[in-house]
């Protein structure tokens, strides 16, 4: 992947709001490349962090799963980050993205896989 898919990730990233996640498939529409969320995947493991400005915790899979290597000290560490920030999990150890998903979405299937 080039540099410039990568600055456009980090620019969706840099958006979304404290308390709120988002995933890597809608990061990719996002930016106009709806088929590589995977590649989105690697740009937030090549990420600065949140020191660089990027908050990469706030990405997840589009079932609210977090990733299990997360970048900065695994999935443990990015469900403390945002706990930190007010978001809650499920029983199931998932986000609502219904309830925390940015953009904020009226489907009702929201964070389900089919």
């Amino acid at each position: 992947m080039d540099e410039g898919f990568f600055q456009r990730v980090y620019g969706v990233v840099q958006q979304i709001p404290r308390g709120s996640v988002t995933t890597y498939g809608q990061i990719a529409r996002m930016i106009g490349e709806p088929r590589k969320a995977r590649y989105v995947g690697f740009a937030m493991h090549a990420s600065p962090g949140v020191a660089g400005g990027v908050p990469c915790h706030r990405v997840v899979f589009a079932d609210g799963s977090l990733a299990p290597g997360f970048a900065f000290g695994g999935a443990d560490e990015q469900r403390r980050m945002l706990e930190d920030e007010g978001v809650a999990f499920l029983p199931s150890g998932k986000v609502d993205l219904r309830r925390y998903g940015w953009p904020q979405t009226n489907d009702p299937k929201a964070g389900e896989r089919p």
